[in-house]
């Protein structure tokens, strides 16, 4: 990176500058950036800066020659640009602090729902008719955030409490297979059923030791055949607690491919119910994207890619192919490398415009807690360039970022992913 320092007298239509400046006090959407007209110039001069940075490499023509006699700059008036360049500013300000509230927003509705589901367990069996009537309350409230509005914006959340890990897996698949089936056009009756299943999908795991359904290393082939007993353990709890049968179906499929390979009837396509086929794409995502120990774990960019690439067969493509579509090329959680060189991490995607997601940038002269947030659907200068990995950041920028160890999500409707109704 070739940086250096001229005078601002020297500043021409091509250069690429860095502002010295914070991003609040000035009209510019990024604090680096090139040059476009002279309007930027004169926005800039109007700053009161006598010097100003640029970037060599990135610049498009050399700096104007040093004026020996510098003419004392006169502060003017805004001109109409420049005032509909603050006025733009300030929509991005708003716009930002919105995505914000509805971050918290949904952090918030995410937490109190992983804390009903955990609930909902420690219930299971000694008032089982109180856990029902949880999850399916639960269930409800989640569908009727997801029919409120036409586009699903899906939100990365924080890292969660570790040993929680059950719970925040059940809210997942829920949360996502939802969604799959809200674009599939499900009667709502139906997604709540899938929302229940999807709760209770792995709930036969409490009939299995911890030390394996825990187990970090590679399960024997006794271990596993025990493991695989978690689904006919889970449709006899299920029927206990009266599940419906479509959730109780999920239940004892959701482990099963459509090429017959899965368990425990190694079933194919047409002999496994549609929801839990949906069931079965959504968990295998999941669980790449959240194994046992984190550092084993795919990024959610992966995740898509090996599932599409590598185990097409295992599912049904149609769900398939809308469920890579939903969560974009790019879901939450996956750091890229913008076209201008800028580093990120998608922080939320809009099932309409899976391409143009919400990333959080990374720039050194913006503090952390206040990093930007930019909605690429409105910056059509800026596309993401390429997926990377979290190891192969710097660790300054690694720290600024906070790549998620693992991945959970959630959706907001009310707000939309800036904080208005799309």
């Amino acid at each position: 990176m070739a940086i250096k320092t001229i005078s601002v007298d020297q500043l021409c239509v091509g250069l690429h500058v860095h502002l010295d400046v914070a991003w609040l006090k000035h009209s510019f959407a990024r604090n680096s950036f090139t040059i476009k007209n002279n309007e930027q110039i004169e926005s800039i001069r109007n700053l009161g800066i006598k010097t100003i940075r640029i970037e060599s490499t990135l610049c498009e023509c050399r700096p104007l020659p040093v004026q020996i006699d510098t003419p004392i700059p006169v502060v003017v008036d805004p001109t109409p640009e420049e005032l509909a360049m603050q006025q733009e500013k300030k929509e991005r300000v708003a716009k930002l602090i919105a995505e914000r509230a509805a971050i918290a927003g949904c952090e918030k509705e995410y937490t109190k729902a992983a804390t009903a589901i955990k609930s909902i367990t420690r219930n299971l069996f000694s008032r089982p008719e109180d856990a029902f009537r949880d999850a399916d309350q639960l269930t409800q409230q989640m569908l009727d955030s997801l029919l409120a509005d036409k586009d699903i914006a899906i939100h990365l959340m924080n890292d969660k409490i570790a040993g929680e890990e059950a719970y925040y897996h059940s809210l997942n698949v829920a949360i996502l297979s939802m969604m799959l089936a809200k674009e599939m056009s499900f009667e709502p009756k139906d997604i709540k059923v899938l929302g229940l299943g999807c709760i209770f999908h792995d709930i036969g795991k409490v009939e299995i030791p911890d030390r394996i359904v825990n187990k970090h290393s590679e399960l024997t082939r006794a271990e596993q055949n025990l493991m695989q007993l978690h689904c006919s353990y889970g449709v006899k709890i299920a029927e206990k607690i009266k599940l419906p049968k479509g959730a109780v179906d999920i239940i004892l499929q959701h482990h099963e491919y459509a090429d017959g390979s899965g368990y425990p009837g190694h079933l194919t396509n047409d002999k496994i119910s549609l929801l839990s086929r949906i069931v079965c794409i959504v968990n295998a995502y999941d669980n790449h994207c959240n194994r046992l120990n984190p550092a084993d774990s795919m990024t959610p960019y992966e995740a898509l890619v090996h599932m599409f690439t590598h185990q097409r067969k295992l599912f049904d493509p149609a769900p398939l192919n809308i469920f890579i579509r939903c969560m974009g090329v790019y879901p939450p959680g996956t750091v890229i490398k913008l076209s201008d060189g800028t580093f990120g991490m998608v922080v939320s995607v809009n099932s309409g415009k899976p391409l143009r997601p919400s990333v959080v940038i990374y720039d050194p002269s913006v503090p952390k807690d206040e990093a930007i947030i930019l909605d690429l659907s409105a910056e059509s200068e800026l596309e993401i360039a390429s997926s990377i990995k979290p190891a192969q950041l710097t660790p300054v920028v690694y720290a600024y970022l906070s790549p998620r160890k693992r991945m959970t999500y959630f959706f907001d409707l009310q707000n939309g992913p800036a904080g208005q109704k799309k």
